[in-house]
């Protein structure tokens, strides 16, 4: 099951092989729309468990308008959530895409990141429908993508063990992190410091059953 929370009132979930999300008000908990995937070429969707479209993410945009989920199938679904609308798909990984998530910026509220099991972690204008850059450099499966509060970093896990670091201006890994023995499944900013708002904590969890942290700025 993949659950991810807005604004602490709606719920979007997806799993158990479903290839739909659905939005549930947590206020009343009930359900308010089923967001299904089409499939590619047509307009009936694929609900069908066990689809090639199985959800294995979902990310919200800052403001709430745009619904990203990541598929087993390597592609990324993107809907307008107040229409309950499928938008399109964004293509570009050829395996599984098993973390999204957007840009915390305002201004830049339909930069999307992911992070695949080809190795790879994508940068798309998921509104535009275009990749914008390609980041490479961990020798296994992205597991986990993370933006950094200032927008200027984002941070990857991978089964390879290591946490990246990589700056989104030089489209580069500035640093490898190798405090892991073994997988690394999540990655996480915390909340900018009061004294210095470029400055906060990175987390990663491993199934070394260790969790790092790290300062960021």
């Amino acid at each position: 099951m993949v659950l991810h929370i807005f604004q602490g009132s709606t719920l979007a979930a997806a799993g158990g092989g479903s290839s739909s999300v659905k939005l549930w008000d947590t206020t009343q908990w009930q359900l308010v729309a089923t967001l299904s995937i089409p499939r590619q070429g047509g307009s009936q969707p694929s609900e069908k468990s066990g689809s090639k479209k199985f959800v294995l993410s979902v990310a919200w945009n800052t403001d709430g308008r745009l619904l990203a989920c990541g598929s087993v199938d390597g592609t990324i679904s993107v809907f307008d959530v107040a229409r309950a609308k499928f938008l399109h798909f964004l293509e570009g990984h050829c395996m599984p895409v098993r973390s999204l998530v957007f840009s915390p910026s305002l201004h830049d509220s339909r930069i999307l990141f992911s992070g695949s099991d080809d190795g790879h972690v994508h940068v798309y204008d998921a509104e535009g429908k275009t990749l914008l850059t390609s980041l490479s450099g961990h020798a296994s499966w992205v597991l986990s993508v993370d933006v950094s509060p200032d927008g200027a970093a984002v941070a990857t896990g991978s089964s390879d063990k290591t946490v990246k670091l990589w700056d989104l201006k030089m489209r580069a890994a500035t640093q490898t992190l190798t405090n892991h023995t073994d997988q690394v499944w999540s990655v996480a900013f915390g909340p900018p410091s009061r004294i210095d708002v470029r400055s906060c904590m990175l987390a990663s969890v491993s199934d070394d059953k260790s969790i790092s942290f790290y300062q960021y700025s």
